[in-house]
């Protein structure tokens, strides 16, 4: 679009805006628009290599920060990255004033027309509103009529859908007043751009962000009773992880410092909402919640929902907590009300309307219905209520048997209807890899409201469509993102979300709240890291002998490490019988993406599923160490047995490092004791499985010692320790009696007693609990066995004496898993006082 001979590449050289629409970045005569002149003359100095590599870091940082979104019924949509476009939407300060100004009206306007609707509902006595509009729409809740809501403040975070029209005014698209999503994707995506781009992001003077987000956290803690706003308890509410955006439900939780809940981990008694916690019952002071209205109680809203609370409105009425937003507040997000937003502006402020939508008509209105009637080519037709999902409909692509049969839909059932003007979205660049071209772009601004004050973020979550052709921009449709970028004429200065300095805090130890879903969530995810472990440690003694130069059809170690690999279940039957010429390729076939129900696999994604649960109780570092290869990974063509070897040397040090971190970046809290817990017990268990299917593989079981030390990681204490080949009771004793072995059976029973000891319980309750009396029994016939003596086998060949010790410790194992998950996950198990 540039004119003039210049030998500096620039990003808009190629750039053509869609004819017939505002194009934020070019204007009309085809010059940058003055705001983003700092943006542009900043990728100008970086170049095309360096702002393509710059692209690629910043896709790698969205990996490995683990930013996705879920599409609702696309296979591959679980867990799908998050797109974000390395070209930021520009707004310059004079627009962005009079948008925030806009939005505050807003704000306080819906907040009215709510406080109305559930209070003295005058809009409807006096006509300013249609009794069915409001009435009939499913999102007007009539258990919440009466319900008192602090400062009459329903929504305390709307998020307002802007999209400019061709005279480049902009018009609100939606409102989202019931549990508005995508600021934490802002804050995401802020901090990926400005971390890429950070000479542009100086260079521009970009509004910051902290200081909308400590406004959020204040208003909501706020929200307490006064006698406890020093340490209120503010719960995030979440449906849970296969939300579409549960990662920025985890990301806000922990970045708000609010506690992570489902339905399940909260419950309502004597009208109050308590937290289920291994310490017992915290009571909620505030929910922020992420679910629909209707959701949230069985009891009183909807009968089939398993997401909510049940007695949660209970609890509202009788003003024991405060919900943000305030259940009911989603009748406001009605397509209907828009077209009465104008009227009701100046009814109830006494001001025109300053972010007015797209002209509308409700087809309950005859004169309305018959408009829409004769002009369905120009309109768009939305449904009046909910569900979302319902698509709208443009009148021009529809053919002429298809809008008869819309007029007789419309005719039929009239005020289930709205129809708008269809508007042109305005177009932003969009970087594709090498160069840019226009998309459609809607922004998502966000306001968050108190009972003294409003605060406007500034910028907010741009989308743009997924192609220049599809005129609905939506992230179901595989549309991406932007970060917005809103200029000051000069520097600005950071804000942190942490208290100042000036303010004395005091030090406080105390371990906060587990709920006991993520306390079982944790315990299970340190029982499958420790059997993906266990599993790829033995999988690679066996891909290590396979590899090794001197292996023939007469390695013993093979044909023992099979026999183990079957009997755990762990391989196919079939492997047994195979010639070596054949494993190896049978081997690789169950590392391929294709193969039926492989174990490892199988595991891996049980971990990545439970550390999705916890993820607002884990680091950055120890997700992304989660984030463990599922399958191998060629580049040189066919996969071979040494690619094998090479997957699981990585996924063993992945997971050593997740031991690293566990035990060295942890608070020992009672999370970590419940991680921890549930590793030790999971490797007692594979101690004995593995024993005992070493002995099973009778006469061959000395071919089993080495690669046993192996898999333990003890073959060079056995070595150093008796420089002699393996022989039984010795390696035993080092796998199974000594404490000082980490790999040892002993050294996980003295573990897990010592974690025991400092689980939660009642100051009743007996002393030793069952639990550590299991663990006891069990520490005492390991300490007391003569493996000498247990390792002379019977007539038969069998190590039954020793089968038996081995027995004796998997029930007790096994019988603490039981007795800790009935004690401290399901409550079913009571205590012994």
């Amino acid at each position: 679009m540039m004119t003039g001979v210049s030998d500096v590449w620039s990003p808009l050289g190629d750039y053509r805006p869609l004819p017939g629409v505002h194009d934020e970045m070019v204007s009309a005569t085809g010059e940058p628009r003055p705001h983003g002149g700092p943006l542009i003359r900043s990728l100008e100095k970086l170049g095309l290599a360096e702002l393509t590599s710059r692209w690629e870091g910043a896709k790698r940082a969205i990996r490995d920060n683990g930013v996705t979104y879920n599409i609702y019924g696309d296979p591959e949509g679980v867990d799908r990255p998050w797109t974000l476009d390395m070209m930021p939407l520009v707004i310059a300060p004079a627009e962005w004033n009079r948008i925030e100004g806009a939005l505050l009206q807003r704000s306080r306007l819906l907040n009215t027309i709510l406080a109305d609707l559930y209070g003295q509902q005058r809009l409807l006595h006096e006509g300013l509103l249609p009794p069915s509009l409001v009435l009939a729409n499913p999102s007007f809740l009539r258990p919440c009529h009466g319900v008192p809501v602090p400062d009459d403040v329903y929504v305390h975070l709307l998020a307002v859908d802007l999209a400019r029209s061709p005279d480049g005014q902009w018009r609100v698209v939606a409102d989202r007043a019931q549990a508005p999503s995508g600021a934490g994707y802002t804050l995401e995506n802020r901090i990926v751009l400005s971390r890429s781009l950070p000479e542009a992001f100086r260079d521009c003077h970009v509004q910051r962000l902290g200081a909308f987000f400590r406004a959020h956290r204040d208003a909501l803690m706020a929200l307490a009773p006064v006698e406890r706003r020093d340490h209120p308890r503010v719960a995030l509410l979440t449906p849970g992880p296969l939300n579409e955006t549960y990662f920025e439900h985890a990301y806000l939780a922990r970045y708000l410092g609010f506690t992570l809940v489902e339905g399940a981990d909260l419950t309502v008694r004597d009208s109050k909402v308590f937290i289920k916690t291994l310490e017992g019952l915290r009571q909620v002071d505030v929910i922020l919640r992420r679910m629909d209205d209707s959701y949230c109680d069985p009891l009183e809203l909807r009968p089939d929902s398993m997401l909510g609370v049940a007695g949660l409105m209970e609890a509202v009425r009788a003003g024991q907590v405060t919900m943000a937003n305030a259940l009911g507040s989603g009748i406001v997000e009605a397509p209907a009300i828009a077209a009465f937003l104008p009227e009701l502006c100046r009814s109830l402020l006494g001001e025109e309307l300053l972010l007015a939508p797209a002209r509308s008509w409700w087809c309950g209105h005859p004169d309305d219905l018959q408009y829409v009637l004769a002009h369905l080519d120009e309109l768009v037709i939305k449904p009046s209520f909910p569900p979302r999902t319902r698509q709208p409909i443009f009148g021009r692509t529809l053919s002429a048997e298809q809008k008869s049969g819309l007029r007789n839909v419309l005719l039929a059932h009239p005020e289930a209807y709205v129809a708008q003007t269809e508007v042109p979205l305005s177009t932003a660049p969009v970087w594709n890899g090498s160069a840019l071209e226009p998309r459609q772009v809607v922004l998502r601004a966000y306001v968050c409201s108190s009972g003294e004050l409003s605060t406007v973020m500034p910028g907010g979550l741009t989308r743009v469509g997924a192609a220049s052709d599809i005129p609905i921009v939506s992230m179901q449709r595989g549309g991406g993102s932007k970060d917005t970028w809103v200029v000051s004429e000069g520097p600005v200065t950071g804000v942190s979300l942490l208290a100042p300095r000036r303010l004395t805090v005091r030090s406080e130890r105390l371990d906060s709240s587990l709920p006991s879903r993520v306390a079982d969530n944790l315990f299970w995810l340190g029982r499958h890291v420790e059997r993906a472990e266990q599993t790829a440690r033995l999988l690679r003694s066996l891909v290590g002998y396979l590899t090794r130069e001197d292996t023939s059809e007469e390695t013993p170690e093979i044909e023992a490490l099979l026999h183990v690999l079957v009997d755990l279940s762990l391989v196919p039957a079939r492997l047994k019988d195979a010639a070596l010429s054949d494993l190896e390729p049978q081997i690789v076939m169950l590392f391929r993406l294709d193969a039926q129900s492989p174990v490892l696999r199988t595991t891996l994604l049980d971990v990545r599923r439970i550390a999705a649960a916890v993820r607002d109780r884990l680091s950055l570092d120890t997700w992304r160490i989660l984030q463990l290869p599922q399958d191998l990974r060629v580049r040189h063509g066919r996969a071979q047995i040494d690619d094998v070897l090479a997957y699981l040397n990585r996924l063993i040090t992945d997971l050593a490092a997740f031991s690293g971190m566990e035990m060295e970046s942890m608070t020992r809290g009672h999370g970590w004791l419940f991680l921890d817990l549930g590793r030790r017990l999971e490797r007692s268990l594979a101690i004995t499985r593995m024993t005992r299917s070493t002995l099973s593989a009778t006469p061959s079981h000395v071919a089993m010692l080495e690669p046993l030390l192996e898999v333990a990681d003890s073959a060079m204490t056995y070595r150093r320790r008796y420089f002699a080949e393996a022989q039984l009771p010795p390696v035993l004793d080092l796998l199974l009696a000594d404490a000082t072995n980490p790999r040892a059976l002993a050294f996980q029973l003295a573990a897990m007693a010592d974690r025991l000891a400092q689980f939660p319980r009642e100051q009743k309750s007996a002393s030793p609990t069952p639990e550590q009396r299991m663990v006891a029994h069990a520490i005492e016939a390991v300490a007391a066995a003569d493996f000498d003596a247990l390792c002379e086998p019977g007539a038969d060949l069998a190590f039954d004496r020793l089968t038996g010790l081995l027995d004796l410790v998997d029930d007790d194992v096994r019988g603490v898993s039981d007795t800790v998950t009935l004690q401290y996950f399901s409550h079913a198990e009571p205590r012994v006082s």
